[in-house]
């Protein structure tokens, strides 16, 4: 029997595969789009059964090669970048590609984790996990919505377990590749390195100086949850995946430049002392992200806890000293 991870290349997916390994699983069928060739690495460290390219492995669903073989599937694979035009890739990539999924594993009584976002809720000021407080301010965000209402659509009749996470803002090991796309702690680490200070966005939207407000999860935390629903296949749902407290930009910028002179061994340092340094530095907030932006974002976890998650999670200031260790850990 096998664990299939789609993105498994991926920030999220290649955790998920370290994670299985951790739980002594090595039958894993990682699936992935390797265009982008240096995303290898994510699973260098890895053990897992096969590698398939995502269209090879929806060849192999359809001829019914893994009829009966597969233990779950943890569906992290999508297009993640908000500022993608092209709508017609983004919903084939996202939306088509999940459904077809969904589709096999309640053909196949296989249990499907999936990613979703909390893009769902765009410029919302409420993030509960029901329809009147969901609406997308781009492509990304549809898709990632769409999907979720099929799924609400045909829960009545789901054969097999259903898990929609909907992730805040992740960050942490293993999202180097993602470019642009990757977390503010993982350009503020290397900003700071190269620069010697960091730059965040001015006040919008009624926020002042990198005071916009967002709920941080590091990706430890978010595999933990991953691994909870694993572990009760009974549990099904679509839950938020946040840590339930909104915390600012100057927090993540703060937490990152002190874990680095911890590091280096300087004491801490305050926000206001930062700034007067020039350690933290504003710049003007784009014109491309004016109304596309949530400048705020706190999952109510209410459901996931009822759902039976109790564990604590890591806060900006936890999370970030620990991915910044693993950061300088990984770059010696």
């Amino acid at each position: 029997m096998y664990y299939v991870v789609t993105g498994a290349a991926g920030f999220i997916g290649a955790n998920l595969v370290k994670a299985l390994n951790g739980r002594g699983e090595n039958n894993i069928i990682a699936v992935d789009n390797l265009t982008h060739a240096d995303k290898f690495r994510n699973l260098a460290d890895c053990d897992i059964a096969d590698y398939l390219d995502k269209e090879d492995f929806f060849d192999k669903l359809e001829e019914g090669f893994f009829d009966g073989l597969l233990t779950a599937v943890l569906h992290q694979g999508a297009c993640s970048d908000t500022m993608e035009s092209d709508g017609r890739y983004m919903m084939k990539n996202n939306y088509r590609y999940s459904l077809e999924l969904l589709n096999y594993c309640q053909n196949e009584e296989v249990p499907l984790l999936y990613a979703s976002s909390a893009s769902v809720y765009g410029a919302g000021k409420v993030f509960r996990e029901s329809r009147e407080f969901e609406a997308p301010l781009n492509v990304y965000g549809y898709s990632k919505f769409l999907f979720d209402q099929v799924v609400r659509r045909r829960w009545s009749r789901r054969t097999a377990q259903v898990v929609g996470l909907r992730y805040f803002n992740v960050y942490g090991a293993r999202e180097a590749h993602k470019g642009r796309m990757a977390s503010v702690a993982y350009h503020f680490f290397n900003q700071y390195r190269a620069e010697g200070h960091v730059e965040l966005f001015e006040g919008c939207d009624g926020y002042a100086d990198g005071d916009q407000l967002r709920d941080f999860i590091s990706v430890e935390d978010v595999v933990k949850v991953n691994m909870h629903f694993l572990e009760h296949p009974g549990k099904s749902g679509i839950f938020n995946l946040g840590t339930g407290q909104a915390q600012s930009f100057n927090d993540v910028a703060v937490a990152t430049v002190n874990a680095l002179r911890a590091a280096q061994g300087e004491g801490a340092l305050t926000l206001e002392e930062m700034r007067r340094q020039q350690l933290i530095r504003y710049i003007p907030f784009p014109e491309q992200l004016k109304g596309k932006y949530q400048s705020y974002t706190q999952a109510d976890v209410g459901t996931l806890r009822a759902a039976g998650y109790d564990e604590p999670f890591l806060d900006v200031e936890q999370g970030v000293a620990r991915y910044v260790n693993y950061l300088l850990g990984a770059s010696t």
